[in-house]
């Protein structure tokens, strides 16, 4: 939910925590929703740890509160931007130990079961710390939500990689689930490819490969879904009605900027010279943008994908865009980055526009 009056009472209930009292080093989603308890932890001196976006550069940034820093400071270190410009970061090898872990929700239930926004982002992020020591069986795990995302969860949406909660923090309520469902205790390799496709998975998340080469070397079992041709067809054909049902219960925060996005090109302006030397371009449509989405959220979350396209021919009026990329490879990643995603409550449609323009 939004940072709000709501949210802020919420964030206050975590200092009451003794869970928290009692961390050292938490980590909190990058989510804009939990702005407020990243600014609890810093105000409190302790170590923040923040996922990166995506898992694609890293697995975290460590935010130390510099010495004697005033609450301005802290307050930008807490937003994305300050994560960038006061943040180390760590990889697998990290010396991190974890004493509480943050989380946000699109619903949750009070017996602890959570449904996330449908990618697995923060049950792949808990259960690589499981994977490199950082965080414990008893590690609380606490979310974040408004009152009306409490609701009865069926056990049936669950699957064994999903992450349960310990303790859920409303504007109004601090309930302790007492959650007995085990939560992930490693990768499940057989099933990680609830967040990308097998092939593209290991690409996008570079950690996530050199996890898997570690444990196999130590022996353990670490193939894919695809690799098995018992489940190789199994459960895929459900994923996406998941994925979009959580991204239209819940807008998605506007994503950090990484890298300059060029200028949008709109109707008939001039072909931007840098596609002078391109032999194809290759055009991905997006369609049903809400009319309150401004070009600069799409390029925002265009550039925490890593899927920034060459030219962009924004359509505002008529709820639609046009990327532009250098050749199909890049298109198709394009593609498989923004299936499924939702902006300001809309899931867009995206698929290769009709016609491919051809540069000399």
């Amino acid at each position: 939910f939004p940072l709000s009056q709501g949210s802020l009472q919420a964030c206050c209930s975590l200092r009451e925590l003794d869970a928290f009292g009692r961390a050292r080093e938490v980590k909190v989603d990058p989510d804009k929703a939990l702005e407020g308890a990243r600014l609890a932890a810093l105000q409190a001196r302790k170590t923040l740890l923040v996922p990166t976006p995506r898992l694609r550069t890293g697995l975290f940034n460590r935010i130390v509160p510099p010495p004697g820093a005033t609450k301005e400071v802290l307050r930008k270190c807490a937003t994305s931007q300050g994560v960038r410009e006061y943040s180390m970061p760590v990889g697998l090898d990290g010396k991190a130990q974890v004493d509480l872990v943050i989380v946000g929700s699109v619903a949750v239930s009070e017996k602890g079961w959570r449904i996330g926004k449908g990618e697995g982002y923060a049950d792949m992020e808990y259960a690589m710390m499981v994977s490199m020591g950082a965080v414990q069986e008893d590690t609380p795990v606490v979310t974040i939500v408004h009152d009306c995302q409490v609701l009865d969860i069926a056990e049936e949406l669950l699957d064994d990689h999903d992450l349960t909660v310990d303790y859920i923090l409303t504007p109004t309520r601090t309930i302790k689930t007492n959650c007995k469902r085990p939560k992930p205790q490693g990768i499940m390799w057989h099933k990680a490819n609830t967040i990308l496709p097998d092939s593209e998975m290991l690409g996008k998340i570079p950690i996530l490969k050199t996890l898997r080469c570690r444990e196999k070397q130590a022996g353990k079992d670490v193939t894919l879904q695809d690799e098995h041709p018992a489940l190789a067809n199994t459960s895929r054909a459900a994923l996406p009605n998941k994925k979009v049902m959580a991204a239209n219960t819940q807008p998605r925060a506007a994503p950090g900027s990484a890298a300059p996005v060029g200028q949008p090109h709109v109707g008939s302006d001039p072909v931007n010279p840098r596609l002078e030397a391109s032999d194809t371009i290759s055009t991905v449509y997006v369609g049903n943008l809400p009319a309150s989405l401004r070009v600069s959220e799409l390029k925002s979350a265009l550039r925490e994908l890593q899927v920034i396209p060459v030219r962009l021919n924004w359509q505002g009026a008529q709820h639609r865009a046009f990327l532009e990329y250098r050749d199909t490879g890049a298109a198709h990643r394009a593609l498989c980055s923004l299936q499924g995603m939702s902006l300001g409550g809309n899931t867009l449609r995206v698929e290769l526009a009709k016609s491919q323009r051809n540069k000399g």
